[in-house]
């Protein structure tokens, strides 16, 4: 099975700094997207799914720590580093305050570049291994990821793969809208039919069915229009 690189995102204005670092990402098995702004940095996210952003402060429409920001108030837990030319204690705290993950100065080597990036995913990864096996629980169900199984009062409620790996995307971002080519990511499960917008409403009806008490007034799993569904525990 061919491994699936992690994807990195640049978002820089600088473009022979970012194809520096294209090129010494790639070569160390990342697969790096490039961005020279940050105006539309939610729709690429949603777009591209990079696993982190590498993304400078000074940019021609904005600071990239105010996008950041922005980011952590749409509810985004994706990674940040920061990139400023002014590498001052103040400057850096302002970042961290945004919601970056970690900051760093210009000029700088590649290599701590790489080492921060690595120390970074090390980190979320853990973080996710902690919370990733926790039951989730909403109104009398639980659903417990490591048995791949939902639960309500105890009994459980038969499921479909595809279903469960639905409902896992949505319940592990309460609050978040999430489109339906998002879903179709986050949920793909390669062994069950065919995956496109119409399969992911299907499985919506199918999944408001089990735990609503009325499907065509749902709480739990709402409708967002012209964006898709949003998990409301």
């Amino acid at each position: 099975m061919e491994k699936t690189l992690t994807k990195v995102l640049v978002v820089d204005d600088d473009p022979a700094l970012r194809q520096l670092l294209a090129d010494y990402l790639n070569r160390h098995g990342f697969e790096t997207l490039l961005s020279n702004d940050s105006h539309d940095l939610p729709a690429r996210i949603e777009r591209y799914t990079p696993d982190l952003i590498v993304l400078d402060r000074m940019l021609p429409h904005g600071d990239g720590a105010d996008a950041c920001r922005r980011l952590r108030q749409m509810g985004e837990d994706i990674p940040v580093i920061l990139l400023t030319g002014r590498d001052d204690t103040i400057d850096r705290v302002l970042g961290l305050e945004a919601g970056a993950d970690d900051y760093l100065g210009k000029p700088f080597d590649p290599r701590e570049l790489l080492a921060r990036i690595e120390a970074v995913l090390r980190r979320k990864k853990g973080a996710s291994a902690l919370v990733k096996e926790q039951p989730v629980h909403f109104g009398p169900f639980t659903f417990d990821p490591a048995r791949r199984q939902l639960l309500k009062e105890n009994s459980p409620i038969k499921l479909t793969g595809g279903e469960i790996n639905l409902l896992e995307a949505l319940v592990r971002n309460p609050g978040k809208a999430l489109s339906r080519e998002r879903l179709l990511a986050l949920a793909r499960d390669d062994e069950e039919g065919e995956r496109n917008d119409r399969a992911i409403d299907i499985a919506i009806l199918r999944l408001r069915r089990a735990i609503e008490n009325d499907p065509k007034q749902p709480h739990y799993i709402q409708t967002v229009w012209g964006v898709g569904y949003r998990f409301s525990p």
